[in-house]
């Protein structure tokens, strides 16, 4: 369930008049625009920013972008971007900085439907004109650029091959816990390849064998990118919010906040599952995502963060 709906009274031209008296003149409105932008659905978005530049001949977000600053700018532009577009972006600035932002390529990969994955790698085409596969491989390397690739072709199977549940626990038990050493390409083969239904059944005849977790399984036989994007395979089989409720957790546990990590989950969830994340955060922590939130962060960037949380689940 969403935390962010579309408005019902909705009239683009007069959302854009508001925002064009937020930023006109000294000094900017910004509660003005973090109230109105985080009361609008994407969709509704879009067309606010048609009805900016019909009405003012400016873009809106170039606008935006001048007039905020900071985490709260990095936080209204990916507002503003339609959801596949910032998928594209994040995972483009993920591969084409210094460095790879690996955490990125993971939580994208892992959490994403066949479908979606398949319409990235159609969009970062058109976007960039480069092949994603490519590029992720040109920056990555090993079994952890096999799974990714593995990942990008989108081609698991949907529901449960009820004649291998048993032979994949196995393999994986032979691969892993059975063996001197790991055969980690067959932990990337059958988690790559399987569905999310499948793999929670072949997860429940793993713990019957082995006696542990599949996780505890990858975290004593696996280490680095690898050991990150097969939890994090594993974990968005099994649930996705609680996956998004872990990696929020995490973002803002200890010293410093990540809060490139929070801003990409706080918009790319908050029209598709952010209630249910609420709700695994709270049963998994002592505390709501809210008030985590709210003791983690500051100023318009914390109120627009606590919008698009929708509400205090302590």
């Amino acid at each position: 369930m969403a935390t962010v709906k579309a408005s019902r009274n909705f009239n683009a031209t007069d959302d854009a008049e508001i925002l064009y008296k937020a930023m006109k003149g000294i000094g900017t409105d910004e509660e003005a625009i973090l109230q109105l932008l985080v009361a609008r659905s994407n969709a509704q978005r879009q067309q606010i920013k048609v009805a900016f530049k019909t009405l003012f001949g400016k873009d809106l977000v170039d606008r935006l972008k001048g007039e905020l600053g900071g985490k709260f700018e990095t936080l209204v532009v990916g507002l503003m971007t339609p959801p596949l577009a910032y998928d594209v972006s994040l995972l483009r600035n993920a591969i084409k900085g210094a460095g790879t932002d690996e955490k990125v390529l993971v939580e994208i990969l892992a959490s994403r439907t066949p479908e979606q994955v398949k319409d990235i790698v159609a969009a970062y085409r058109k976007e960039y004109d480069n092949d994603l596969e490519e590029d992720v491989s040109g920056d990555t390397s090993g079994h952890f650029k096999r799974l990714l690739v593995i990942l990008l072709q989108a081609n698991r199977p949907t529901g449960i091959q009820q004649a291998t549940i048993q032979a994949d626990a196995e393999v994986l038990f032979k691969a892993g816990e059975q063996k001197f050493g790991t055969d980690e390409q067959t932990f990337v083969t059958i988690l790559g390849n399987r569905s999310a239904e499948h793999l929670r059944k072949v997860f429940d005849a793993y713990m019957k064998l082995a006696g542990y977790e599949m996780e505890e399984s990858i975290k004593r036989e696996t280490s680095g990118g690898l050991e990150d994007l097969l939890l994090a395979v594993v974990k968005c089989a099994r649930s996705v919010p609680t996956y998004f409720a872990e990696t929020l957790y995490y973002a803002m546990k200890g010293a410093g906040t990540d809060d490139n990590t929070l801003i990409r989950v706080m918009v790319t969830r908050s029209e598709v599952d952010l209630l249910e994340i609420r709700t695994e955060f709270r049963k998994l922590f002592a505390c709501s995502l809210f008030s985590m939130i709210k003791g983690d962060t500051g100023g318009d960037y914390r109120k627009a963060l606590l919008l698009l949380c929708g509400g205090d689940d302590e």
